[in-house]
């Protein structure tokens, strides 16, 4: 298999309809006004590739060999990725009217039910990150992962560093990223893994391999903004630049880019080189990420 545009890997197609049962379960509320949960629905169930929890079943399966015991888990951080996009595309963020080719949530459904949605989704995930079958420790660990990741020092903070000013330098851009993006895929690791009875060394391993991933991730999204197919992609070329967000081709050139997303990526099948042929999975994970057509 080459290394530019690789299809999804084949463990998707057993995870995802798990991920999407999970979710529609739990976005079953009775007693909440229907147009809310419309609205939840409409932003959680319409598409996606689930990276995220994905990840964090393969976490867990990775570590106990099962994925179970992270289903509430990845429900929960899909959930707060959900509202992290429906929140990103209103007027006063992004300012989006389409989102994975339909109406974004606030187009459809209003502002403000925008906002109640992802309130709602965000008060949603922690209910559902509640209901995993851990020890109180473990428990209490998933949830201040959870808090962190998503809050402001983790994707909130980032958000506001991307509002309040463009990175000037590679550095500042590797900050911004690091908690828009780069703290959820930490998050999708250590919750998956810590739901499987990981040990300490296996979060830490665990977790270098997550901060790579979110730099192949977010590099490669800033390459395929330059060069990506329009029709696979979905937006089209140079639609960040133009916007007037910092890319690292912007600001370190593609040649230099694609470097340093390789560094990133030899780094992350590194980590995982302890598990041997178990780790499998989550090593073409990352070799998605870096070489997806969109």
């Amino acid at each position: 298999m080459g290394e530019h545009g690789l299809t999804l890997p084949p463990f998707f197609a057993e995870l995802v309809p798990v991920v999407e049962r999970e979710l529609e379960s739990r976005l079953s509320l009775p007693g909440a006004p229907p147009r809310l949960v419309e609205a939840m629905r409409y932003a959680v169930l319409g598409g996606g590739k689930r990276l995220r929890p994905v990840m964090t079943l393969l976490a867990c399966r990775l570590v106990s060999g099962e994925i179970v015991p992270a289903l509430p888990a990845a429900a929960a951080l899909e959930m707060i990725h959900a509202y992290s996009l429906v929140h990103d595309d209103l007027p006063s963020m992004d300012d989006d009217d389409m989102r994975r080719g339909r109406p974004t949530t606030h187009r459809r459904f209003g502002e403000a039910m925008a906002i109640l949605t992802g309130d709602a989704l965000q008060t949603l995930a922690f209910r559902t990150l509640a209901d995993t079958d851990a020890d109180d420790g473990r428990l209490s660990d998933m949830l201040r992962t959870l808090s962190e990741s998503a809050g402001a020092g983790g994707m909130v903070g980032g958000q506001v560093l991307d509002i309040d000013g463009s990175a000037s330098d590679a550095g500042e851009l590797d900050a911004l990223h690091s908690a828009k993006t780069g703290a959820l895929f930490r998050a999708a690791v250590a919750l998956g893994a810590t739901a499987g009875g990981a040990s300490e060394e296996d979060l830490a391993r665990l977790d270098e391999y997550a901060s790579s991933f979110g730099i192949v991730f977010q590099i490669s999204d800033d390459l395929l903004d330059v060069e990506g197919d329009p029709q696979k992609t979905g937006r089209y070329r140079g639609s960040d630049s133009d916007a007037g967000r910092s890319t690292y081709p912007a600001i370190l050139g593609v040649a230099e880019s694609r470097s340093r997303m390789h560094d990133a990526l030899e780094k992350g099948i590194d980590c995982l080189s302890d598990y041997g042929s178990g780790a499998d999975e989550l090593g073409d994970l990352l070799r998605f990420a870096a070489y997806r057509e969109g």
